[in-house]
């Protein structure tokens, strides 16, 4: 809620935000493929709320980009 508020009072663009906030996530956590259950199921047992936010890719593009989506 309260990045919601920010962003409309501050007529803050999305990307922005994005850029600027980390809008609510506390902690990433970057684990491999094989490893994603393990983790999740250590952070739950811990009372962690777990959101899978995405992947790594490898590229071989040499401009730095990420994609949100």
């Amino acid at each position: 809620q309260v990045f919601n508020w920010l962003q409309e009072e501050g007529n803050i663009e999305a990307s922005e935000m994005y850029r600027t906030f980390n809008c609510g996530i506390g902690m990433v956590v970057v684990v491999s493929p094989a490893d994603q259950q393990k983790a999740t199921d250590i952070l739950q047992q811990q009372g962690e709320t777990v959101f899978t936010l995405g992947t790594i890719e490898a590229s071989t593009d040499v401009t730095p980009s990420v994609v949100i989506s």
